[in-house]
């Protein structure tokens, strides 16, 4: 389940799979590859004229996007309407009945029926974050509307979570019951218990995503429903009180947790959703936060990391970028000056990514993956090329002519076709000719590491249906949609169930990669204001 312990895995392949790890690393270790970018000039290049409304449409990537957006269809819990997926029925009807919610809905985890609120709330800014971006591209390309449905589930479970001001519901089921079974989610059966975080056991990192995710939809839903806007944008400014008031990490509070999404810290997330409140409500209190107050401390300015569901630095580097580039009369001096710290940390970010910059990161495949963790590959090459697209086009929209990476210049084209790479990697370009978005193209895996896709849906297996886990048979069900966890180093893929390191799906890979192919779907300016 993407950079989690794989905990719920215990079985005799991992043991293949990691000693193939480890010769991966050693053979495609090296200091420049393909993957995109080009460039590098010793001198700026002049402006690119700021593109018009969407033009056509890349067929490419606009059949790639509304592939993508049916993984958010395979993953829904609770009663599902106009369902699309045939396989599919209502399933965790009963969730949150013990503390008398209706927690129903939000999207299982990745192959397993476990609801974790730290990475289905990610997955929820940063869908929302492509839609205030891409919206008009994804209306191009006839997507938006799925891209809203799935968005509005995931954030109908956050407001339920988040029953009064300092109570959160951070988890529905109990892992290890979960990963001991193997079953369809319309015939579980287990006992599926709530974690809660509250004032004595904080979990601030999963509130304050919570909170970025609420005040990015509710930007989203502004214009078409107000009233459910303003809910929205109520439980995230609480989220964030709560989260701010009392520090902590869920996984230290619930060391359970550390098995599966243990997180790294809660700084980041606390500027993470400060800086989407701050978009939602043009509050400068908000912006003071992030910049005057707990710039120093928190951003870690000058250290580009990568984004992921645990370290959304990088992602507040972009987006707070976006408020330097197009500006604000009522910005102080003194959150200007922090406001060019995140753009210079953004700007670092892009430079480690472009493979002709001078500091190009080496971890990269043979084929030009950004490739940084063994377990859920594909995440951190997604993830770069998501904010990596969306940055060139704050470049386009500004007429910013270039970035400087150590003396070297590189354009938005530059920066555009190091995240077409990217893509065009999950997509098929690869060693492997092989598409990691299942149901894209003629040759996709067979045996994702799902248990609704790998079971029929008129098995009677009870809870212990693992004859099907262990199948050497395709799935009889395709995942559509699902990323799977994606290549070894050296760009090589074990098509089999049992290999959850790189046949397991995940939602959080989902919310970037429709980003990224809503960005690349056609070329256009974005908006200067989200509201």
């Amino acid at each position: 389940m993407g950079s989690k312990t794989k905990g719920c895995c215990g079985w005799l392949i991992v043991a293949l799979v990691l000693a193939l790890v480890a010769t991966a690393a050693v053979v495609a270790i090296m200091k420049r590859k393909p993957g995109g970018g080009g460039g590098g000039r010793s001198r700026p290049p002049k402006p690119l004229p700021v593109p018009g409304p969407p033009g056509d449409v890349d067929s490419k990537y606009g059949d790639a996007l509304g592939v993508a957006l049916q993984f958010f269809q395979v993953q829904k819990a609770g009663k599902l309407v106009d369902n699309q997926i045939p396989w599919r029925g209502d399933s965790a009807l009963t969730d949150g009945k013990e503390a008398k919610l209706d927690l129903s809905k939000g999207l299982y985890d990745a192959g397993d029926h476990m609801k974790f609120t730290f990475p289905m709330a990610f997955t929820a800014t940063v869908l929302a974050w492509s839609v205030l971006e891409y919206g008009d591209q994804m209306t191009a390309a006839k997507q938006l509307d799925p891209a809203l449905d799935a968005l509005r589930w995931v954030t109908d479970f956050l407001i339920a979570a988040h029953p009064s001001d300092n109570v959160f519901y951070i988890q529905v089921g109990d892992p290890d019951l979960d990963h001991d079974c193997w079953q369809r989610p319309e015939t579980m059966t287990e006992k599926r218990p709530l974690t809660q975080i509250n004032p004595k056991n904080p979990g601030s990192d999963i509130a304050a995503e919570a909170a970025a995710a609420l005040a990015a939809a509710s930007m989203v839903f502004k214009s078409s429903d107000t009233t459910y806007s303003d809910s929205l944008l109520q439980h995230a400014q609480k989220l964030f009180t709560f989260a701010d008031t009392y520090k902590g990490i869920a996984s230290d509070t619930y060391p359970k947790l550390q098995k599966y999404y243990n997180s790294t810290g809660y700084v980041d997330e606390l500027l993470w959703a400060a800086s989407w409140l701050y978009h939602a409500t043009g509050d400068q209190t908000y912006l003071s936060y992030v910049t005057v107050q707990n710039g120093k401390d928190y951003a870690d300015w000058g250290r580009p990391t990568w984004f992921s569901w645990d370290d959304k630095l990088p992602g507040t580097q972009i987006l707070l970028s976006r408020v330097n580039f197009f500006g604000s009369k009522e910005i102080s001096n003194a959150e200007n000056s922090g406001l060019k710290m995140y753009r210079d940390t953004a700007e670092a970010v892009i430079c480690g990514l472009l493979p002709d910059s001078p500091s190009a990161t080496g971890s990269r495949t043979s084929g030009g993956l950004v490739w940084i963790s063994g377990w859920n590959s594909l995440q951190h090459g997604i993830n770069a090329a998501f904010l990596a697209v969306v940055y060139s086009d704050y470049m386009l929209t500004s007429q910013t002519a270039a970035v400087e990476c150590s003396g070297k210049y590189f354009s938005p084209t530059d920066i555009r076709n190091f995240a077409i790479s990217q893509a065009n990697y999950v997509l098929g370009d690869n060693t492997m000719k092989l598409s990691y978005l299942v149901g894209y193209g003629s040759n996709y895996p067979q045996q994702v590491h799902h248990r609704g896709a790998s079971i029929p849906a008129d098995a009677k297996t009870g809870c212990k249906g693992f004859e099907y886990l262990h199948s050497s048979s395709p799935n009889p069900n395709v995942a559509m949609g699902a990323v799977v966890g994606g290549p070894f180093q050296n760009d090589t893929f074990v098509d089999l169930r049992d290999n959850a390191v790189q046949t397991e799906s995940s939602t959080y890979n989902s919310g970037t990669f429709v980003g990224l192919l809503a960005g690349l779907v056609t070329t256009s300016s974005v908006a200067k204001t989200f509201t």
